[in-house]
């Protein structure tokens, strides 16, 4: 039987997502890739530092063990293949279980998400990302300043998920955009028996359910739903969520107020959003990646 990814959680990221390579990064946007390439083969015995997605993909590989590898975690980086042997000796450091990777030189590599069958990919490039949502995978600009992850839970990959447009569609919050709070309101509740249909991020959300019942006594997946709604618009969420027999651990409807704060009391290893302006907010606590779906996202 051939190698097969069939049946993993398997997560594309870019060098940029997974380890801090701002300093190099600034070097490569002057478009002198050679001095680039130069500069990376002078640190490949230096490791990089982490980066804002690291504990998320250290988390996730650690539902890995001696019995089912459940987790499969792919780099997919705009770097060129030399750059790449410092990113798998980086990983290697940190006894990241990385064994794939695609290095492109400058060129889209979201391309190579489909034979992947990714469930997620995570980049610092927005038309990469943009392409990959297009495409029908769940995909996050990474917001490289963002503060990194608590390290109080090390037996919980914890991810937080906005609703409308990520996990959900962006039905109600064009209705919100075109006719204001108050319709908005009136809409939900009246439509709060109908599910609402699923966002960009439903698939991922799925793969992360099968992973918390697959699981490992040792490692357990932890969500929250962290959106703007507020009662009555609460009741068709839950009862959209019930519908697909997803459960998520802790919702907070929060009415419009700032994200920022309450998302650092949940400690997520990270967090989804489809409007910058949240996501600038939640940065300042937690890492934090920007869903560019929907319509706040023309």
């Amino acid at each position: 039987m051939g190698v097969t990814l069939e049946g993993k959680l398997v997560v594309a990221i870019s060098s940029r997502a997974l380890f801090d390579f701002e300093e190099e990064n600034r070097l490569f946007e002057t478009g002198d890739d050679r001095a680039y390439m130069k500069l990376q083969l002078d640190r490949l015995d230096t490791p990089a530092q982490p980066g804002v997605a690291f504990s998320l993909v250290r988390k996730l590989l650690a539902f890995n063990d001696a019995d089912a590898q459940r987790v499969e975690v792919v780099i997919l980086s705009r770097n060129d293949p030399v750059s790449g042997m410092r990113v798998f000796r980086s990983a290697k450091h940190y006894e990241l279980s990385i064994q794939r990777g695609s290095f492109t030189r400058g060129q889209p590599p979201w391309r190579y998400l489909r034979p992947l069958r990714a469930n997620l990919f995570l980049s610092t490039h927005l038309a990469d990302v943009r392409a990959a949502l297009d495409a029908g995978v769940p995909a996050a600009q990474v917001y490289p300043h963002s503060v990194h992850a608590s390290d109080a839970h090390p037996h919980e990959v914890r991810i937080a998920f906005d609703g409308d447009a990520v996990l959900f569609s962006d039905e109600a919050e064009r209705v919100y955009q075109s006719e204001g709070l108050s319709a908005f309101q009136a809409h939900e509740a009246t439509h709060a028996g109908s599910p609402l249909a699923g966002g960009p991020f439903k698939p991922l959300l799925e793969a992360l359910h099968r992973l918390q019942s697959e699981g490992t006594p040792l490692m357990r997946v932890r969500t929250a739903l962290v959106t703007a709604r507020s009662a009555p618009a609460h009741e068709r969420a839950i009862r959209t969520l019930m519908n697909w027999n997803i459960e998520v651990d802790e919702a907070m409807f929060l009415g419009g107020l700032p994200k920022g704060e309450f998302l650092r009391e949940f400690e997520p290893d990270f967090f989804f959003d489809d409007q910058t302006g949240h996501i600038e907010s939640a940065s300042m606590h937690v890492p934090a990646g920007h869903v560019a779906s929907g319509i706040s996202n023309p």
